[in-house]
Protein backbone atom coordinates (compact mmCIF):
# COMPACT_ATOMS: atom_id res chain seq x y z
CA UNK A 1 0.00 0.00 0.00
CA UNK A 2 1.05 3.87 -0.50
CA UNK A 3 2.95 5.02 2.18
CA UNK A 4 2.69 8.84 1.54
CA UNK A 5 4.37 10.74 3.99
CA UNK A 6 2.28 13.49 5.71
CA UNK A 7 4.40 16.29 4.29
CA UNK A 8 2.17 15.40 1.04
CA UNK A 9 -0.84 15.27 2.38
CA UNK A 10 -0.46 18.80 3.58
CA UNK A 11 -3.47 20.60 1.66
CA UNK A 12 -5.13 17.79 0.99
CA UNK A 13 -9.39 18.20 1.27
CA UNK A 14 -10.35 16.45 4.62
CA UNK A 15 -12.59 13.90 3.07
CA UNK A 16 -8.99 12.79 1.00
CA UNK A 17 -7.25 11.87 4.65
CA UNK A 18 -9.30 9.55 6.82
CA UNK A 19 -8.22 8.00 10.51
CA UNK A 20 -10.30 5.10 10.80
CA UNK A 21 -10.09 4.21 14.54
CA UNK A 22 -11.49 0.83 16.12
CA UNK A 23 -12.69 1.07 19.26
CA UNK A 24 -13.19 -1.35 22.20
CA UNK A 25 -9.18 -1.69 23.46
CA UNK A 26 -7.80 0.66 20.81
CA UNK A 27 -9.26 3.84 22.22
CA UNK A 28 -10.91 2.34 25.34
CA UNK A 29 -9.36 0.22 27.95
CA UNK A 30 -11.64 -2.64 28.35
CA UNK A 31 -14.45 -3.38 26.10
CA UNK A 32 -17.77 -1.23 26.35
CA UNK A 33 -20.67 -3.93 25.17
CA UNK A 34 -21.12 -5.85 27.95
CA UNK A 35 -20.66 -2.88 30.50
CA UNK A 36 -23.65 -0.94 28.44
CA UNK A 37 -25.46 -3.99 28.71
CA UNK A 38 -25.32 -4.01 32.96
CA UNK A 39 -25.85 -0.10 32.75
CA UNK A 40 -28.55 -0.35 30.83
CA UNK A 41 -29.98 -2.91 32.97
CA UNK A 42 -30.21 -2.04 35.83
CA UNK A 43 -31.38 1.63 34.97
CA UNK A 44 -34.14 0.41 32.52
CA UNK A 45 -34.98 -2.96 34.12
CA UNK A 46 -33.29 -4.24 36.97
CA UNK A 47 -35.16 -7.49 37.76
CA UNK A 48 -33.87 -8.57 34.38
CA UNK A 49 -30.30 -9.58 36.85
CA UNK A 50 -32.25 -12.79 37.51
CA UNK A 51 -31.79 -13.25 33.56
CA UNK A 52 -27.97 -13.02 34.11
CA UNK A 53 -26.99 -16.94 34.72
CA UNK A 54 -28.69 -17.44 30.99
CA UNK A 55 -25.70 -14.89 29.81
CA UNK A 56 -22.96 -17.54 30.83
CA UNK A 57 -25.11 -19.97 29.40
CA UNK A 58 -25.04 -18.10 25.78
CA UNK A 59 -21.11 -17.30 26.32
CA UNK A 60 -20.86 -21.12 26.23
CA UNK A 61 -22.79 -21.32 23.59
CA UNK A 62 -20.49 -19.26 21.76
CA UNK A 63 -17.56 -21.08 22.96
CA UNK A 64 -18.64 -24.14 21.40
CA UNK A 65 -19.75 -22.34 18.03
CA UNK A 66 -23.15 -22.55 18.23
CA UNK A 67 -23.87 -19.27 16.84
CA UNK A 68 -21.47 -16.35 15.80
CA UNK A 69 -20.57 -12.98 17.59
CA UNK A 70 -23.64 -11.04 16.19
CA UNK A 71 -26.10 -13.87 17.31
CA UNK A 72 -24.46 -14.09 21.10
CA UNK A 73 -25.23 -10.47 20.67
CA UNK A 74 -28.33 -10.05 19.83
CA UNK A 75 -29.38 -12.89 22.70
CA UNK A 76 -27.61 -10.68 25.29
CA UNK A 77 -29.15 -7.76 24.44
CA UNK A 78 -32.57 -9.48 25.01
CA UNK A 79 -31.60 -11.11 28.15
CA UNK A 80 -30.47 -8.02 29.80
CA UNK A 81 -32.16 -5.01 28.04
CA UNK A 82 -35.26 -5.93 25.87
CA UNK A 83 -37.17 -3.06 23.65
CA UNK A 84 -36.97 0.34 25.03
CA UNK A 85 -38.36 3.11 23.67
CA UNK A 86 -35.18 6.00 22.27
CA UNK A 87 -36.93 8.15 24.77
CA UNK A 88 -36.41 6.07 27.77
CA UNK A 89 -32.68 5.05 26.42
CA UNK A 90 -30.97 8.06 25.30
CA UNK A 91 -30.50 8.87 29.18
CA UNK A 92 -29.08 5.70 29.62
CA UNK A 93 -27.12 5.91 27.20
CA UNK A 94 -25.38 9.76 27.38
CA UNK A 95 -24.85 8.32 31.01
CA UNK A 96 -22.84 5.38 30.09
CA UNK A 97 -21.18 7.74 27.39
CA UNK A 98 -20.34 9.99 30.14
CA UNK A 99 -18.68 7.17 32.54
CA UNK A 100 -16.41 5.90 29.69
CA UNK A 101 -15.10 9.43 28.65
CA UNK A 102 -14.38 9.39 32.62
CA UNK A 103 -12.65 5.96 33.36
CA UNK A 104 -12.57 4.02 30.25
CA UNK A 105 -10.46 6.51 27.19
CA UNK A 106 -6.69 5.58 26.92
CA UNK A 107 -4.94 8.89 26.92
CA UNK A 108 -2.57 7.92 24.21
CA UNK A 109 -5.43 7.90 22.08
CA UNK A 110 -6.79 11.15 23.08
CA UNK A 111 -3.28 12.12 21.76
CA UNK A 112 -3.14 10.31 18.70
CA UNK A 113 -7.04 11.38 17.98
CA UNK A 114 -5.97 15.32 18.39
CA UNK A 115 -2.83 14.75 16.22
CA UNK A 116 -4.76 13.13 13.92
CA UNK A 117 -7.53 15.81 13.86
CA UNK A 118 -5.09 19.03 13.96
CA UNK A 119 -3.33 17.18 10.66
CA UNK A 120 -7.10 17.79 9.29
CA UNK A 121 -7.80 14.23 9.01
CA UNK A 122 -11.51 12.52 9.00
CA UNK A 123 -11.95 10.89 12.45
CA UNK A 124 -13.96 7.78 11.62
CA UNK A 125 -15.02 5.52 14.29
CA UNK A 126 -15.42 2.00 12.74
CA UNK A 127 -16.55 -0.45 15.84
CA UNK A 128 -18.47 -4.02 16.29
CA UNK A 129 -19.85 -2.03 19.04
CA UNK A 130 -23.49 -0.89 18.71
CA UNK A 131 -24.11 2.58 17.52
CA UNK A 132 -26.96 3.31 20.09
CA UNK A 133 -23.91 4.24 22.54
CA UNK A 134 -20.53 4.18 20.24
CA UNK A 135 -21.69 7.56 18.18
CA UNK A 136 -22.30 9.40 21.99
CA UNK A 137 -18.89 8.21 22.84
CA UNK A 138 -17.54 9.55 19.41
CA UNK A 139 -19.37 12.44 19.63
CA UNK A 140 -17.48 13.01 22.60
CA UNK A 141 -14.22 12.53 21.81
CA UNK A 142 -14.45 14.46 18.34
CA UNK A 143 -15.36 12.08 15.42
CA UNK A 144 -16.51 13.24 12.39
CA UNK A 145 -18.13 10.07 11.69
CA UNK A 146 -19.67 6.31 12.90
CA UNK A 147 -19.81 3.19 11.35
CA UNK A 148 -21.48 0.71 13.61
CA UNK A 149 -23.38 -2.35 14.21
CA UNK A 150 -27.05 -1.27 14.10
CA UNK A 151 -29.78 -2.22 16.10
CA UNK A 152 -33.79 -2.67 14.44
CA UNK A 153 -36.99 -1.20 15.93
CA UNK A 154 -40.56 -2.51 16.42
CA UNK A 155 -43.87 -1.14 15.09
CA UNK A 156 -43.83 1.00 18.61
CA UNK A 157 -40.35 2.79 17.84
CA UNK A 158 -38.22 0.75 20.40
CA UNK A 159 -34.79 -0.23 19.66
CA UNK A 160 -34.96 -4.26 20.26
CA UNK A 161 -32.22 -6.72 20.02
CA UNK A 162 -31.66 -7.67 16.25
CA UNK A 163 -28.92 -6.66 14.60
CA UNK A 164 -29.79 -4.16 11.51
CA UNK A 165 -27.70 -5.41 8.74
CA UNK A 166 -24.46 -6.93 9.49
CA UNK A 167 -22.40 -6.98 12.70
CA UNK A 168 -19.31 -4.33 12.35
CA UNK A 169 -17.15 -7.31 12.88
CA UNK A 170 -14.09 -8.53 10.33
CA UNK A 171 -14.83 -8.67 7.25
CA UNK A 172 -18.15 -7.20 7.56
CA UNK A 173 -16.10 -3.98 9.05
CA UNK A 174 -14.58 -3.73 5.31
CA UNK A 175 -17.33 -4.03 3.67
CA UNK A 176 -19.18 -1.85 5.73
CA UNK A 177 -16.62 0.96 5.53
CA UNK A 178 -16.58 0.17 1.66
CA UNK A 179 -20.13 0.81 1.79
CA UNK A 180 -19.91 3.84 3.71
CA UNK A 181 -17.34 5.43 1.61
CA UNK A 182 -19.66 4.61 -1.43
CA UNK A 183 -22.67 6.94 0.46
CA UNK A 184 -20.09 9.57 1.18
CA UNK A 185 -18.95 9.95 -2.30
CA UNK A 186 -15.47 9.14 -1.83
CA UNK A 187 -13.50 6.88 -4.29
CA UNK A 188 -10.83 4.70 -2.57
CA UNK A 189 -8.26 5.42 -5.01
CA UNK A 190 -8.35 9.34 -4.05
CA UNK A 191 -8.39 8.75 -0.44
CA UNK A 192 -5.26 8.36 2.12
CA UNK A 193 -6.39 5.92 5.00
CA UNK A 194 -4.74 5.38 8.39
CA UNK A 195 -6.19 2.52 10.22
CA UNK A 196 -5.98 1.57 13.87
CA UNK A 197 -7.04 -1.51 15.72
CA UNK A 198 -5.85 -3.95 18.45
CA UNK A 199 -7.50 -7.46 17.11
CA UNK A 200 -6.47 -9.83 14.30
CA UNK A 201 -10.29 -9.80 13.22
CA UNK A 202 -9.44 -6.18 11.66
CA UNK A 203 -6.50 -7.52 9.83
CA UNK A 204 -9.04 -7.49 6.64
CA UNK A 205 -8.57 -3.41 7.28
CA UNK A 206 -5.17 -3.37 7.96
CA UNK A 207 -4.85 -4.98 4.89
CA UNK A 208 -6.80 -2.62 3.12
CA UNK A 209 -5.47 0.88 4.12
CA UNK A 210 -2.37 2.64 3.76
CA UNK A 211 -1.07 3.31 7.10
CA UNK A 212 -1.99 0.07 9.42
CA UNK A 213 -1.16 0.47 12.69
CA UNK A 214 -1.56 -2.71 15.52
CA UNK A 215 -2.51 -0.79 18.24
CA UNK A 216 -2.73 -2.10 21.61
CA UNK A 217 -2.53 -5.76 20.07
CA UNK A 218 -2.21 -9.21 21.20
CA UNK A 219 0.08 -11.59 20.25
CA UNK A 220 -1.15 -12.48 16.92
CA UNK A 221 -1.52 -9.26 15.08
CA UNK A 222 1.83 -8.16 16.25
CA UNK A 223 3.17 -10.90 14.52
CA UNK A 224 1.21 -10.10 11.49
CA UNK A 225 2.34 -6.62 11.84
CA UNK A 226 6.04 -7.44 12.31
CA UNK A 227 6.03 -9.57 8.80
CA UNK A 228 3.64 -6.90 6.86
CA UNK A 229 5.88 -3.77 8.29
CA UNK A 230 2.94 -2.07 10.22
CA UNK A 231 3.78 0.38 12.85
CA UNK A 232 3.13 -1.05 16.64
CA UNK A 233 1.76 0.70 18.92
CA UNK A 234 1.01 0.79 22.56
CA UNK A 235 -1.47 2.94 24.05
CA UNK A 236 -1.35 1.13 27.31
CA UNK A 237 2.17 2.56 27.99
CA UNK A 238 2.70 5.69 29.29
CA UNK A 239 5.54 6.69 27.40
CA UNK A 240 3.49 6.40 24.33
CA UNK A 241 0.80 8.81 25.95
Amino acid sequence: MDRTPDSMLAGAPMSATLAIYDMDRTVTRGPTFGPFLWHAMWRLAPWRVLLAPLVLLTTLGYALKLFDRGRLKEINYRLLVGPATPERLEPVVQSFADKQLATNILAGARTRIAEDKAAGRRLVLATASYRLYAAAIAQRLGFDDVIATDVEYDRQGRTVARIDGVNCYGLGKLDMIEAWLQKQGLEREALHIRFYSDHISDSPVHHWSDEAFATNAHARLIELAEHEGWQVLDWRDRRQA
